[in-house]
């Protein structure tokens, strides 16, 4: 008896002193780092590509990139070189005559319809086509005229929905210009069938056009499966353009755009696939886009 009474004893201590004594050291775990798979539009890399597609692209990959946004030009070259590289090209940007029918002075390839591009993307496994630029010449002054643009957004959407494909406009700073009460860009969603005709929301000309990036996604949660990330140096003022000097385009994470907030964005309003891209770097554009990589992989979102 008196043995346990002892130990009842010396263990009623032990316990009272491990209550008093310093809490034990618990290690934070920390917040989980943005994850989503990555991929590079290409246009980033046209200056380097013809000297050597196939390293540039498996060095892209070697970054950690694992999809790619590819061009309707040249990819007839490319694709096969994109495969071999384990990248997975996801989305096409269209010439955009093969939208508006604007063709000029330019010379239409075989692949001048959507419905032939469809048939290409679709083949190599591509989910998106995009109408990535709308030409100085095919633009104009009020809403009336970006209805009957709609009208061919419309059609072009159709036509990528019956082979199986999504389609994607992509904005500049010119559709968000102030016109008649609302913007370019506002009249495009509205006058689309949000079934078939999405947006393709680059945060970068957002930015230029002053609107905060984040905001607009909420803005248009639902409609905006891809998005373009590129970062803006401080201090531009508004405009709604593309004259902007090459330095103001600016590697993910060394500029003026708050990325965490962008990508909270993103997560929360169903984005699907992020593109990286830089129109202008200041110097090896793949140096460029492994920044840019980094930092958002270093993002707590």
């Amino acid at each position: 008896m008196t043995t346990r009474r002892r130990f009842l004893q010396v263990a009623s201590a032990s316990g009272l002193a491990a209550c008093s004594g310093p809490a034990p050291e618990v290690e934070e775990t920390p917040p989980p780092t943005f994850s989503h798979t990555l991929g590079a539009q290409l246009y980033t890399l046209r200056y380097i590509l013809p000297d050597g597609p196939a390293e540039v692209l498996k060095k892209l990959a070697a970054i950690g990139y694992e999809e790619a946004e590819v061009l309707q030009a040249g990819f007839s070259d490319l694709g096969p070189l994109i495969a071999d590289a384990g990248l997975k090209p996801k989305s096409m940007h269209m010439l955009p005559p093969v939208v508006t029918g604007s063709w000029g002075d330019m010379e239409k390839p075989a692949d001048a319809s959507v419905e032939a591009v469809a048939d290409i993307a679709a083949t190599a496994g591509i989910s998106y086509l995009v109408m990535p630029y709308l030409l100085p010449v095919d633009r104009g002054t009020d809403l009336d005229h970006y209805k009957k643009l709609a009208e061919k957004l419309n059609a072009a959407g159709a036509a990528a929905k019956a082979a199986g494909l999504g389609f994607a406009y992509h904005n500049h700073a010119f559709e968000l210009e102030p016109i008649e009460g609302s913007t370019p860009l506002d009249t495009l969603i509205a006058e689309t069938d949000a079934a078939t005709v999405q947006l393709e929301l680059d945060v970068f000309w957002v930015s230029v056009a002053g609107h905060d990036p984040a905001e607009t996604l909420r803005r248009h949660a639902g409609r905006v499966p891809l998005v373009h990330l590129k970062d803006k140096a401080a201090g531009l003022a508004t405009q709604f353009n593309e004259k902007v000097t090459p330095e103001t385009f600016k590697e993910v994470g060394n500029g003026s755009i708050d990325f965490a907030a962008v990508l909270a964005a993103a997560k929360e309003t169903g984005v699907k696939h992020y593109f990286v891209e830089q129109d202008q770097t200041q110097g090896d554009p793949l140096a460029s886009l492994r920044q840019s990589y980094d930092h958002i992989r270093s993002l707590a979102v």
